[in-house]
C-alpha cells in the first residue's frame, strides 16, 4: 500500500456549508497519527480553511436526462483524480471522529468499507467511510458511464453499484464492526431508554455515522426530524465536532 495518505471529502449544492469540511479537517488532525494531505471536492469552497485543497468534482460525463445526485462518489475513482497519488480514505461530511482513526490506514485490503447494519447479508456497503488507492478502481467508474441506465434500475446508489462490481471482482471488505456506529443504530437507547438516557458512544468505536435525516447538529440538540427513533441531546458531540 502507498504510503502517501490523502483524505477525501465531498461538498456540493448548498446542504453542508463549509463549517462541515472545516469541522472534518479538525478531527482528522486530531485523530490521524503522522502527516496527511486532505482534499475537498467541492464545487464551492469558499470559507473552507487553508489547511484543506479545495479541487473540482469530476464531471460524470452523464447524459442530460440522468440525474447525477446518489453518483457523484464514483467520481473518485477517476484514473487521475487532479493527478493525486496514494492511498485515499474518503469521509463523509457529517461523520463524527471520536477515536484514532489511523488503523483505517493500516488494515489490508484492496477496497475497504462500512458493512451495512441493518441488512448485514447483503454485500452492500455504506460510503459513509471507504478507503482504496487512487487510480486503482477506474474501471468501476468505466463500467457506471457505459451503462448509467442499467445501474440504476439496478441499484438504488454509488454505494450499492460499487459494492456489488467490486464483490464480484473479489476485492470488496468491510472495516472491523465496531469501527465505524451509527448514530442511529448504535449510539442511540434502545426504547423505552432513549427517553431518559442520552446517546453514548459504543465500544471500539472510531467514527460515528449519522446517515438518514439526522446529523451532528440535530444530536447536539436533541432533534430527530420526523426520524421514529427519539434522541435527548448529546452535548459532548461538541468535544468532538469542532474547529
Amino acid at each position: 500500500m502507498s504510503q502517501q495518505r490523502v483524505i477525501l471529502c465531498m461538498k456540493w449544492g448548498t446542504k453542508y456549508g463549509p463549517e462541515y469540511v472545516n469541522r472534518l479537517y479538525a478531527m482528522v488532525r486530531r485523530y490521524l497519527r503522522g502527516d496527511f494531505s486532505f482534499v475537498c471536492l467541492t464545487d464551492d469552497g469558499a470559507g473552507v480553511r487553508p489547511e484543506v485543497r479545495c479541487l473540482p468534482i469530476p464531471d460524470l460525463a452523464l447524459p442530460a436526462s440522468i440525474p447525477e445526485r446518489g453518483w457523484k462518489k464514483l467520481t473518485t475513482f477517476e484514473a487521475d483524480l487532479h493527478g493525486l497519488r496514494g492511498t485515499a480514505l474518503f469521509l463523509d461530511l457529517d461523520v463524527v471522529i471520536v477515536d484514532d482513526i489511523t488503523p483505517f490506514f493500516e488494515l489490508p485490503g484492496r477496497f475497504l468499507i462500512i458493512h451495512d447494519w441493518k441488512r448485514p447479508w447483503r454485500v452492500t456497503g455504506n460510503s459513509s467511510v471507504y478507503r482504496f488507492e487512487l487510480g486503482a478502481h477506474a474501471d468501476v467508474l468505466a463500467q457506471f458511464r457505459a451503462r448509467p441506465e442499467e445501474a440504476r434500475a439496478n441499484f438504488r446508489n454509488e454505494q450499492a453499484f460499487l459494492s456489488d462490481v467490486l464483490h464480484k471482482q473479489g476485492k470488496l471488505d468491510y472495516w472491523p464492526a465496531p469501527w465505524c456506529a451509527s448514530w442511529k443504530y448504535h449510539c442511540i437507547p434502545r426504547f423505552p431508554t432513549n427517553y431518559w438516557r442520552e446517546p453514548a458512544i459504543p465500544a471500539g468505536a472510531r467514527i460515528l455515522i449519522f446517515h438518514g435525516v439526522m446529523n451532528p447538529p440535530d444530536a447536539l440538540a436533541g432533534r430527530s426530524n420526523g426520524n421514529w427513533r427519539y434522541a435527548r441531546p448529546a452535548p459532548w458531540i461538541a468535544k468532538y465536532w469542532t474547529q
